[in-house]
């Protein structure tokens, strides 16, 4: 699905986004990351293999939400919801990460704060279906 030019603009707020996977027991796994939108995909980037990624590659079934700081018009605090199916690529974490510190630490931060760090994991959301309150769920 083409994302909306709000929902890009959500993502790109700074704000800090609950990423939810499913574990084996088919629990619910949450951690908090920074994303991003490339090509209409929502990303993340992990330097090394964590519990999230261990669950992706099992169960692709991926969502997001994160608050916009927004109010909409009855008052009510609007945040996006994106759902959709994940996919791993090796490398390029610190490329995105860096990227993605100017916007959620400052410009000129420079991240991860390590010589030479790992390649890591870039991972790329096909984005399904939106929801939450906002514009986004209005389309």
């Amino acid at each position: 699905m083409e994302l909306p030019q709000a929902a890009i603009a959500a993502v790109a707020s700074g704000e800090l986004a609950h990423c939810v996977t499913i574990n084996r027991d088919g629990s619910p796994q949450l951690s908090a990351v920074w994303i991003g939108v490339e090509q209409d995909e929502v990303v993340f980037a992990s330097l090394g293999i964590r519990q999230k990624l261990r669950n992706v590659r099992r169960d692709p079934r991926i969502a997001f939400s994160l608050e916009t700081g927004g109010r909409n018009a009855l008052g009510l605090d609007e945040y996006l919801v994106v759902h959709g199916r994940a996919r791993i690529t090796e490398g390029g974490a610190p490329e995105l990460l860096q990227r993605l510190a100017q916007v959620y630490l400052g410009e000129g931060v420079r991240f991860p704060p390590m010589d030479d760090p790992p390649p890591g994991f870039v991972v790329r959301t096909r984005v399904e279906r939106l929801g939450g309150v906002g514009p986004w769920a209005e389309t």
